[in-house]
């Protein structure tokens, strides 16, 4: 087209087709849609036939025509290119859909199926003329999760035999399937999703880098953006698998209530407030019968669901939690009321110590060989609970008279304590700052001098200057967090503040002990401010969780902590630069096809390897970079 005009072509100055394409017939082609046949005469329907005549190259804009040689050469192309009826049924895109009347499909001429009956056209065909092709159905990941959720809605059943949490279960189901062959039926076929699900990163354990690439937020319980998990993020997953470790902490800030309670009541500087033993009482079964719960509700998830467990074991944060069943356990033996015992028998310490050690071994170990888990990598606040356990369990041993127990757990949690206090303090440069959901943590701070006073003032028999000390410490951390109100706004709850509600409660505990042995009006209003601070912070948190649980019902989300897989995701190809620029394929075959008809040196220019930037290398200017 040329100035807005179509070219007029007359019959020698016609384009003629390209010599590849010419002598390529679909006869030719293995496997092309077509049956060899002769010519002859009414082979196609007469108007097929004419209309497919009226545009071809014989009749041109000008109404000039060709020759009757290149007439008959356009004709015979024509035929040999022509293919038998073909008949074309549209399947639905779903089984869902198979009722569906199927719409009109045209073809050639007036050859129309309407219903699954044949038009004039087919009228006298054998079934043999005629070719049926099927469109095949789709079948996605979308369309399988679309069905296999709306059967799990209709069937509540097959919602408990869903085999994608087979990789979490301790068994993994091969009892399930060696049970099922053994009835005589087939085991179910799993998809390539569950099978990719129950083999991605079971093996192996995860690093700890992992964990910091794939979550974030306060707890590392976010999945970032551009991570994947292993279980569906589409629905719901099982309670046990929903169930942290950190559900612990609400047996540890329920227990500690409890120890203050009992202070109160007993100490001699709170005498004047007449607390009765009974709401030490109520609180500590109280404090039983929630550590009976958690207990009972984890363990069953250490027996069906052992790689969950696991991986929280291997999580930076969640392997401090598994301190706090035994540091509840330790609450519980020190806040028993005077009416149930006086007196606990020292075997309940030993007992209850021997966790502590197999854990510190295993972690102290991992912070000091200077591997992944090394402190100066994972430190967070979240490790005072690694470290608060050997105070109490001191403070513990003390009260029941033992003397060498107790100054040995001492010893270490204090070693250990001005290490993590110097890491966390000074906060490393390669370190990332905490995120304001994380501040709260920052109140355990507090826990580790607090009972530390307490345990050392008990070995020693008196509340001498090292308890003192270490107790000046933990007010001056806790007014330090108290004073700026702005670094505690603005966050969204969680499950795991539980665990930072003891160490306040230790603070007005440690106060009335201080009080006890320096009585004055300022160490008795000091110790009633703490101790009603404590319980405003413990009954806010226990009313809130309390309306997550019930009203909300978001207390227990999808754990995606425990579901990340150990494998890097796979970087996203930029299509679109590939599109705009090229890729080095195609634009080596435009650079060829672009020389190919001129002289030798063109040919060779266009084969000369290119830059990043798509230029032109010279060979010369290579080899002078070589040398």
């Amino acid at each position: 087209m040329e100035n807005g005009k179509y070219q007029e072509y007359t019959p020698n100055e016609f384009p003629e087709v390209p010599p590849l394409i010419k002598h390529i017939s679909s006869l030719e082609v293995a496997g092309f849609d077509s049956i060899e046949e002769s010519i002859e005469e009414g082979n196609l329907p007469n108007n097929q036939f004419q209309s497919s005549c009226s545009h071809s190259p014989s009749s041109l804009p000008n109404g000039n025509s060709s020759s009757p040689a290149a007439q008959s050469d356009i004709e015979l192309q024509f035929f040999n290119h022509q293919r038998k009826h073909s008949v074309s049924i549209s399947m639905p895109p779903s089984p869902v859909g198979a009722h569906l009347t199927p719409k009109r499909v045209l073809f050639g001429g007036e050859t129309i199926i309407n219903n699954g009956t044949l038009g004039p056209a087919f009228v006298g065909k054998s079934k043999k003329d005629a070719m049926f092709h099927s469109q095949p159905i789709p079948k996605g990941s979308t369309f399988e999760d679309a069905m296999r959720n709306m059967n799990a809605a209709h069937h509540p059943s097959r919602r408990l035999k869903d085999k994608r949490y087979d990789s979490f279960k301790t068994w993994s189901g091969k009892l399930e399937r060696q049970l099922t062959l053994l009835r005589g039926k087939s085991p179910r076929q799993t998809s390539p999703d569950e099978n990719e699900a129950q083999g991605a990163g079971i093996e192996n354990n995860i690093p700890v880098d992992r964990y910091f690439a794939a979550l974030e937020g306060p707890e590392l319980e976010t999945l970032r953006a551009s991570e994947e998990i292993l279980l569906p993020d589409d629905r719901t997953w099982p309670f046990l698998l929903r169930f942290p470790i950190s559900s612990f902490g609400i047996c540890l800030g329920v227990s500690s209530q409890a120890i203050m309670w009992k202070t109160l009541a007993t100490s001699v500087s709170t005498k004047f407030l007449h607390l009765s033993l009974k709401i030490n009482l109520v609180l500590w079964i109280i404090s039983i019968a929630l550590i009976v719960t958690v207990a009972s509700t984890y363990l069953l998830k250490i027996l069906l669901y052992f790689e969950a467990v696991r991986r929280e074991y291997y999580h930076p944060i969640r392997v401090n939690f598994f301190f706090a069943p035994w540091i509840a356990l330790l609450f519980l033996a020190i806040g028993v009321p005077p009416s149930v015992a006086t007196n606990l028998p020292p075997a309940i310490w030993y007992v209850l110590m021997v966790p502590f050690l197999c854990l510190e071994l295993k972690i102290y170990g991992q912070w000091m060989s200077g591997g992944q888990r090394r402190l100066s990598k994972v430190a967070n606040p979240t490790n005072h609970l690694s470290i608060v356990g050997n105070f109490v369990g001191a403070l513990l041993g003390a009260s029941m008279g033992l003397k060498e127990g107790p100054i040995f757990f001492f010893a270490i949690g204090i070693a250990h304590y001005l290490v993590l206090f110097v890491t966390l303090y000074q906060r490393l440069p390669t370190n990332e700052t905490l995120p304001k959901e994380l501040h709260p943590v920052f109140f355990l701070f507090i826990a580790a001098p607090s009972v530390a006073s307490m345990a050392w003032g008990k070995i020693q028999g008196s509340f001498d200057n090292a308890s003192r000390m270490m107790y000046f410490i933990a007010m001056f951390l806790y007014f330090s967090l108290v004073v700026r109100v702005n670094f505690f706004r603005g966050f969204k709850f969680s499950l795991a503040w539980w665990a930072y509600t003891f160490p306040m409660t230790g603070a007005a505990i440690a106060t009335i002990r201080y009080s006890t042995e320096v009585t004055n009006i300022f160490t008795q209003v000091l110790s009633v401010v703490l101790s009603v601070t404590a319980i405003i912070i413990v009954a806010s948190l226990l009313v809130t969780t309390i309306i997550h649980a019930f009203v909300l019902r978001d207390l227990f989300p999808n754990d995606i902590a425990i579901a990340i897989s150990d494998r890097k995701p796979k970087p996203h190809k930029n299509w679109f630069q590939q599109l705009r620029h090229g890729s080095s394929e195609s634009q080596d075959i435009e650079s060829f096809l672009k020389f190919s008809c001129s002289d030798s040196k063109d040919s060779e220019a266009s084969l000369r390897p290119r830059t990043s930037e798509g230029e032109d290398v010279n060979p010369q200017q290579s080899n002078d970079q070589l040398h």
